[in-house]
């Protein structure tokens, strides 16, 4: 009889709540490399300032559908009225700043597509395309000079500690526990 054995996760990892575990499983560390992706995750990781990212992640369907899918091109375009309808959204988190961030970091994120062809481009330059293996932190030099060169560009909700976890959630950081099963260490005998 073959031996089963009870995968280790993150300890963060809310083991009751399915899409938690899911977004642990596949997506969180893996590496993204398409804009679309790389917007959705830049926005919520943007919403989740100041609450839990399961928070978010429970929302996270919702978000899309307010956010007409996290189409780049509709949301440079919001006007007054779209922002009052999104405040109106009891589905996702009615924050006024955190919306007009959401519009303003949209046509941020489309300067920066134009000046390095995609914005993966743009920040998988930080690490030459390079993983970066680390655990047990929130920011970094890494983290404080991408957000300082967001700010900069003029993108809001872009600190060190939302950039850190969104670097991490786009898989620049692998941040998997030494125990967790998804730890490349661990991957490797597996």
């Amino acid at each position: 009889m073959k031996k089963q054995y009870k995968l280790e996760r993150c300890k963060w990892v809310n083991l009751k709540n399915e899409i938690y575990v899911k977004y642990h499983d596949e997506q969180w560390g893996e590496p993204i490399y398409d804009d679309k992706k790389l917007f959705e995750m830049l926005v919520l990781e943007a919403f989740q300032a100041g609450l839990s990212w399961e928070c978010i992640l429970n929302k996270r369907e919702s978000f899309r559908k307010a956010f007409d899918n996290f189409d780049l091109e509709k949301i440079c375009k919001y006007d007054n009225n779209k922002e009052a309808e999104l405040l109106q959204n009891s589905s996702i988190i009615r924050n006024k700043l955190k919306i007009k961030a959401t519009i303003n970091n949209a046509k941020i994120f489309k300067e920066i597509q134009k000046e390095y062809k995609t914005f993966s481009n743009y920040i998988w330059k930080f690490t030459k395309n390079q993983i970066i293996y680390e655990n047990d932190k929130t920011s970094s030099k890494l983290s404080d000079t991408i957000s300082n060169d967001l700010r900069k560009r003029g993108m809001k909700f872009v600190g060190t500690t939302i950039i850190y976890s969104y670097l991490q959630s786009i898989g620049i950081i692998n941040s998997h526990e030494d125990n967790c099963f998804k730890n490349s260490k661990i991957c490797d005998i597996m």
